[in-house]
């Protein structure tokens, strides 16, 4: 029983540690108005692990707050990444082509109010709705899907449990 608590935490904490690096690493894509944020293409792996779930919420957490977002983008993105995950995650006996969908609607439907409230962003909601649907398309449903399906091929190998 320690060992799966051991393994669920050192999932968790790669997971974040991953989506933060991603985040930093493409920052000039990861935040604003248009954004395509390619850490997002990690919200495929509460299909293969519940671990993802809370590892996607903290990296979330971490990066809008050294990427220097407001705290209601800090709160409010971890919620929308954390709703998203944990829909991944009780989807993901349905079929492997829904995994992308709760992140993409979650973030599609959340993120423009936090852009327009949190950032006094003045483009319309609608079109900010499209702009970031548009991006966690490109990140979720593209490479989201990539990512799910090559991780398939050695499923057994990287999430094991214990």
């Amino acid at each position: 029983m320690k060992e799966n608590k051991v393994l669920f935490l050192s999932q968790a904490a790669m997971i974040a540690a991953i989506y933060v690096v991603l985040c930093i690493a493409f920052a000039p894509i990861s935040y604003g108005a248009i954004q395509v944020r390619i850490a997002e293409a990690l919200t495929i792996l509460p299909y293969f692990t519940p671990a993802a779930i809370p590892g996607l919420f903290i990296g979330c957490l971490i990066a809008n707050l050294i990427g220097g977002s407001v705290l209601i983008d800090v709160i409010g993105g971890s919620i929308a990444t954390l709703l998203g995950a944990t829909a991944t995650w009780l989807l993901r006996k349905k079929s492997r082509y829904l995994a992308p969908i709760p992140p993409i609607l979650a973030n599609t439907l959340i993120v423009p109010f936090i852009l327009r409230y949190g950032y006094g962003e003045p483009l319309p909601i609608p079109f900010l709705m499209a702009t970031v649907g548009i991006g966690e398309l490109a990140a979720c449903g593209v490479m989201g899907l990539i990512l799910l399906t090559v991780l398939s091929k050695y499923r057994k190998f990287i999430f094991r449990t214990a």
